[in-house]
């Protein structure tokens, strides 16, 4: 901690030495940016740079001239409160963190002229709100392990990155997503999937920006890592997009926000899974209330999943006995359980077709393969790396 807190001291020098330099690369500042709230509420996965990352806008906004609110309490979502900042960043959230009234309030403060700064996890978040789908610009869909890439900058005119080289080598967790959102917002930077491993997407953007309403979105798929709040290429470009998003510089970042094709509703049919390693049918135990296991002989209605089609190949399991989702809980690391209400990281499996017939479920929250343990005598855990029996279940 004390190397990431000398780190971040050295950030800020360079950040104040640079702070008129970032303000004018966009053109004459438009507004001053005075007052930013940092909402890092999280109900699924909760990354352990958090802390890092508020501590890190915290000190950019003592070293240039803005003051940062720092809340988990959706309550703040207020029309009367917001009014007061230029710019909400949403700090690697995940899952449902606002209520109906505070969308509605957060929908009329960006329509309004507010900016919205979404930071990784961002994309993990709302997957029951299509408007948020639209601000954002495209939801999570999976990722590999951390890993070194090389990020290709694409607008080398933009305030939040006209500091960075072209081929930009770091290392973080990178994001695939459900669609390509190129078509719908304007893009800073790209993934080249050549330099790592674990891309799905091709065409890869992975920071971009654009307008909604009279309000205006940044966003940025980096920021996993604790690392990356003492990397002052990544801070300065995070306080261009803070800047961007509250309107305090001009940038190339008009282009208009269109829904994208996630926010249709996904499509359900009802199924049940049987274990190859036991030819018994996967279960939600105890009307969902337990770890599902396959132990059963035949099939009931707590044998009865709705396969929720979440597109490119992404799948979410709605236990029938309770309407609730299942879930690679605790990010993989416990055993499979139908007790969430909506589809992020952890309750989104990639559908594998095998060559014999059978379907085999990858949790996307790790990238592993559910496993009936113990040939089916202990609960489904999503923690293997590769399909045996075990991982194989017929689709009925």
């Amino acid at each position: 901690m004390r190397r990431v807190a000398l780190a971040m001291a050295a950030v800020l020098v360079l950040l104040t030495a640079g702070a008129t330099a970032v303000g004018l690369a966009g053109g004459a500042t438009a507004a001053p940016l005075t007052k930013v709230l940092v909402f890092s509420k999280t109900a699924g996965f909760r990354h352990s740079s958090i802390p890092q990352g508020i501590s890190a806008i915290q000190q950019l906004g003592a070293a240039n001239g803005f003051t940062v609110t720092a809340t988990e309490d959706a309550a703040q979502f207020s029309t009367a409160n917001l009014a007061q900042y230029q710019a909400v960043v949403w700090l690697s959230t995940t899952g449902d963190v606002l209520d109906a009234n505070q969308q509605s309030a957060f929908e009329s403060y960006i329509n309004g002229g507010g900016g919205y700064v979404g930071v990784h996890a961002a994309a993990d978040t709302e997957y029951d709100w299509p408007w948020y789908g639209t601000l954002v610009g495209a939801w999570f869909s999976s990722h590999p392990a951390i890993q070194q890439a090389n990020v290709r900058i694409e607008d080398s005119t933009n305030p939040s990155t006209s500091h960075l080289p072209a081929t930009w080598t770091r290392t973080d967790e990178w994001y695939n997503y459900r669609t390509n959102p190129r078509a719908n917002v304007h893009v800073l930077a790209n993934l080249d999937e050549a330099s790592y491993t674990g891309g799905t997407m091709g065409d890869h953007p992975i920071t971009w920006c654009g307008q909604l309403g009279a309000g205006r979105s940044w966003y940025t798929g980096l920021g996993h890592t604790e690392e990356s709040y003492a990397d002052p290429n990544f801070t300065r470009m995070l306080l261009g997009g803070i800047r961007i998003a509250a309107g305090a510089v001009a940038s190339s970042c008009g282009t208009v926000i269109t829904p994208p094709t996630t926010t249709q509703p996904p499509q359900s049919t009802v199924i049940s899974l049987r274990s190859r390693a036991n030819n018994r049918y996967v279960t939600a135990e105890n009307g969902g209330t337990a770890a599902l296991i396959a132990n059963r002989t035949t099939i009931g209605t707590q044998e009865q999943f709705e396969r929720v089609d979440l597109g490119g190949g992404n799948i979410a399991l709605r236990a029938k006995i309770n309407g609730r989702l299942v879930c690679a809980e605790n990010g993989g690391a416990a055993a499979l359980i139908a007790n969430r209400t909506t589809a992020g990281a952890w309750e989104t499996f990639q559908l594998i077709n095998n060559s014999d017939g059978t379907v085999s479920l990858r949790a996307t929250v790790n990238n592993r393969y559910v496993t009936a343990e113990n040939a089916g005598a202990a609960a489904l855990i999503a923690n293997r790396t590769a399909i045996g029996a075990w991982e194989k279940f017929d689709l009925l």
